[in-house]
């Protein structure tokens, strides 16, 4: 998820923990804990993304494919992570020191607001295509929700609506409400957001609004109605996801009976559960080839078909009323594949990353990001690689595509 996403949420979830919390005997206490917990959940929420700085231990563009959503997006290396923010929060806030030496309930709201930042920042990147793997070392496999698109504006609301309307200060309040519609009408009028899901933002904000304005000074109704929120969408989108794949599957059945189909990779549209992308993998043993396709679908055409799904996502010419089109479609052999793999260790190095791998004369690109001719940040080069050394300390991720391999 985008790091505006990780923070919002996670400055939710750490106003939601102080105010669970018993008050502080001393006022001036009670402040110093209460922005102790949005600082600490806020921080851990994004600190995983630090991996950034790994990049440069490979040559781009494996660096950034392998080591960003790493080590330290894994529950095992999540561990030394917190204790570091921890120590970090002992050492260089004294106020927040002196608290934690005298109340238990912030010891244990410090280590409630840290583990669920790291915990949310797993969960909330889990739900996309581009994929984690958390369980590794024991599990090294990469694990693909295909349900929310990176920048979801439905975590901003849920967000920043409650933590907006708990400010003092009116001017404050009404400015960031509307900095944030304003944000949400420009996505709108830049064709990213359907005008229908602009509505329903709208709708959903004014609803937490209202919740926290009679709520009372203490109340926590719009901080859990927005979480909620934001789970009862990730739900829908789901069952959204899995009938898009349904969809995909039926019409490849139709358009090639001796092709297998190994995956599905969903990316959706924000906060639009009926627009999709889709980025699918074949495969045709007999013929010896694979074959990548990439288009979009509508989960409810007769509510949203794809010539109305937001044209700055959309690619290629559509249907009017059509659920589902394929824009752009590629068979490779599956013997080049396995000897690049075998003999380019930068091909197998990128194979750890690529879940919908395509390639072409000079170079291999990962579908799901766009097929452009300029290819996309996945983009390696093949030619005279078998002459270089071999990157060293490439991740053990598992293989995306190892039914191709």
């Amino acid at each position: 998820m985008d790091n505006l996403s990780h923070s919002l949420v996670g400055l939710a979830v750490g106003e939601l923990v102080h105010r669970t919390l018993p008050a502080e005997a001393d006022p001036a206490q009670h402040g110093i804990r209460r922005r102790l917990m949005l600082v600490a959940c806020c921080a851990a929420s994004n600190f995983p993304d630090l991996d950034l700085v790994l990049s440069g231990l490979l040559p781009q563009p494996l660096g950034y494919l392998l080591h960003h959503r790493g080590h330290t997006h894994t529950l095992l290396y999540g561990v030394p992570q917190a204790l570091l923010l921890i120590a970090l929060l002992w050492i260089l806030w004294p106020g927040a020191r002196t608290l934690l030496r005298a109340s238990n309930a912030a010891r244990a709201g410090l280590l409630a607001a840290v583990g669920a930042g790291f915990l949310l920042h797993l969960g909330m990147d889990a739900l996309n295509s581009y994929g984690v793997h958390p369980f590794y070392p024991v599990d090294p496999r990469w694990i693909y929700g295909d349900m929310v698109f990176i920048l979801e504006p439905v975590f901003w609301v849920a967000g920043a609506v409650p933590l907006a309307m708990m400010l003092g200060s009116r001017v404050r309040r009404g400015l960031l409400l509307a900095a944030l519609a304003a944000l949400l009408v420009f996505f709108t009028a830049r064709g990213f957001l359907h005008w229908g899901s602009l509505i329903a933002l709208l709708a959903f904000g004014a609803g937490l609004a209202l919740l926290q304005r009679g709520a009372g000074k203490n109340g926590k109704r719009a901080l859990c109605a927005g979480l909620l929120g934001a789970v009862a969408f990730v739900a829908m989108q789901g069952a959204a996801m899995q009938r898009g794949k349904t969809i995909v599957a039926d019409r490849l059945r139709l358009l090639d009976p001796a092709s297998t189909l190994l995956d599905t990779a969903m990316t959706a549209f924000p906060a639009n559960p009926a627009c999709w992308m889709f980025v699918s993998a074949e495969r045709d043993a007999v013929a010896g080839t694979y074959r990548m396709r990439r288009g979009m679908v509508s989960v409810a055409p007769d509510v949203l078909a794809l010539d109305a799904c937001p044209a700055a996502l959309s690619e290629g010419a559509r249907e009017r009323q059509a659920q589902i089109v394929i824009n752009w479609s590629q068979e490779m052999s599956l013997a080049r594949l396995r000897a690049l793999r075998a003999g380019n260790c930068r091909i197998d190095a990128w194979l750890r990353f690529a879940r919908m791998p395509a390639l072409g004369p000079d170079t291999g690109f990962d579908v799901r990001f766009s097929n452009t001719p300029a290819g996309n940040f996945t983009t390696l080069p093949i030619d005279g690689a078998n002459s270089q050394p071999c990157p060293g300390g490439v991740p053990a991720w598992g293989y995306p595509r190892a039914d191709l391999l």
